[in-house]
């Protein structure tokens, strides 16, 4: 299972969506990325959109149950020839977390970045998994007495 951790977050980022007030990311406020979560099967998934973001400038730490994902979007390197006509990508830090619940397998995480997606992968423990219970029995009635 997983949770969201800030929902003022969530509301500065509608709020950027709706009045275009979206300003760069820095490290002390950085901005939130945009993400997808789903059960397949038997492993949580989670993708990141981080287009134009260096697979190196990715940084993806697991506290205890926190999930922490930090990427920097630098600005195109540019020469004094170079006038900028529009700029709509937005630059800077962003950074998300999520509480994982105690039913994902943190020591098995895997991630890949392709296309401008980061795609973690959670596995669900064992412990967590459903099972069937054997009951045992062995076949002889017996009377209680009171």
């Amino acid at each position: 299972m997983l949770m969201r951790t800030d929902p003022f977050r969530d509301l500065d980022r509608f709020a950027q969506q709706v009045f275009g007030t979206a300003a760069p990311g820095t490290w002390s406020k950085p901005a939130a990325m945009p993400m997808d979560a789903y059960r397949a099967g038997d492993e949580f998934v989670v993708c990141f959109d981080l287009p134009g973001v260096d697979p190196d400038g990715v940084e993806l730490d697991v506290e205890r149950n926190v999930l922490t994902v930090k990427a920097e979007r630098r600005p195109l390197p540019t020469g004094d020839d170079v006038q900028l006509q529009v700029s709509e990508r937005p630059l800077g830090a962003f950074s998300r977390q999520l509480f994982l619940g105690d039913t994902l397998d943190t020591d098995h995480i895997t991630a890949d970045y392709d296309a401008g997606v980061l795609t973690i992968r959670i596995p669900v423990a064992e412990k967590a998994k459903p099972r069937r219970i054997e009951i045992a029995g062995t076949g002889e009635r017996k009377e209680i007495k009171a």
